[in-house]
């Protein structure tokens, strides 16, 4: 009933940029905290960055300065703009969100299935 959909990825060069994208459709009554982590192989998978419904973000720091992420609350939508990228931000990208539907009082998380980024050097 509830889902999110990430697009963007690809291969870039390092140093290139990369902007993705995950729009939330379904069921919707609220989307509230949205955010993106990432999975490189063999590695685990960590946080990358958040933003709340107001706009304020956190970021991890190994891509603060270089990835900014915004979101278009009418379409329900978080953006990751990636800039200055290099080989170790090579990685599986997961957008996260936190809803709460039209029936329900409580809220949960909802992933999506990923987007692959390569960046080559």
């Amino acid at each position: 009933q509830v889902q999110l959909v990430e697009s963007g990825g690809g291969l870039v060069q390092a140093g290139g940029s990369l902007r993705l994208s995950c729009a939330a459709s379904g069921s919707i009554f609220r989307v509230n905290a949205m955010g993106w982590h990432r999975q490189a192989p063999g590695k685990e998978r960590e946080l990358v960055a958040t933003i709340t419904t107001g706009g304020s973000p956190n970021y991890a720091d190994s891509v603060k300065g270089r990835f900014t992420i915004s979101r278009d609350n009418a379409k329900n939508t978080v953006y990751l703009q990636m800039n200055s990228l290099t080989p170790e931000d090579t990685a599986v990208y997961y957008c996260n969100a936190n809803i709460r539907r039209y029936l329900s009082t409580y809220t949960y998380d909802y992933w999506g299935q990923g987007t692959q980024v390569t960046v080559s050097s």
